[in-house]
């Protein structure tokens, strides 16, 4: 139970720091489509980062067990590619749907709605998936540090520097 209340929260806090940092706004959407607005690059990026070095933290103090979901290009790409021609068609991805709709912006249900479409759809589809899409490019359950025999913490520092070089790029363009 107490992981609920966890999830909540956190939720919670997600949502509130999504609308604050006003990237469930349709402009705000649109610019980073268009290249224009890095707004939520930065923002994602920022969340991955932080998640990241925390789920590893929790990881190597016993506090949590990784779930590493299977990589397997097929449904991965094929997913990626509903997923953003669904953001690019609607001008907002699924999570930001859901915020605008909390803030009052009725186009947002179009989101809600696709993503419930969609979900039916796949579990429709999913046996025959299963026999195809899901075993192109089937390659287990990996991760970086494993692909490069690296210990995780020689990884996540190079991320971390990675992407403030990136946001100070972005700074400087502009964006």
């Amino acid at each position: 139970m107490n992981m609920l209340i966890y999830g909540l929260i956190t939720g919670i806090l997600f949502g509130f720091l999504l609308q604050k940092g006003r990237v469930i706004r349709y402009d705000q959407q649109i610019g980073a489509l268009r290249f224009l607005d890095m707004t939520i690059v930065k923002f994602m990026l920022s969340s991955v980062l932080v998640g990241m070095a925390g789920v590893y933290c929790l990881k190597d103090f016993g506090l949590a067990t990784l779930s590493i979901k299977p990589t397997i290009l097929g449904g991965a790409i094929i997913g990626g590619l509903i997923y953003g021609i669904g953001w690019g068609l609607l001008g907002y991805c699924p999570g930001t749907s859901l915020g605008a709709v909390g803030e009052g912006r009725w186009d947002g249900v179009w989101g809600i709605l696709g993503m419930l479409a969609g979900a039916a759809l796949f579990a429709e589809a999913y046996p025959l998936l299963k026999r195809t899409v899901l075993t192109w490019g089937d390659f287990g359950k990996i991760t970086l540090p494993q692909v490069l025999g690296v210990n995780h913490w020689f990884i996540i520092p190079l991320f971390i520097i990675g992407g403030l070089l990136l946001f100070r790029w972005f700074e400087k363009k502009g964006l």
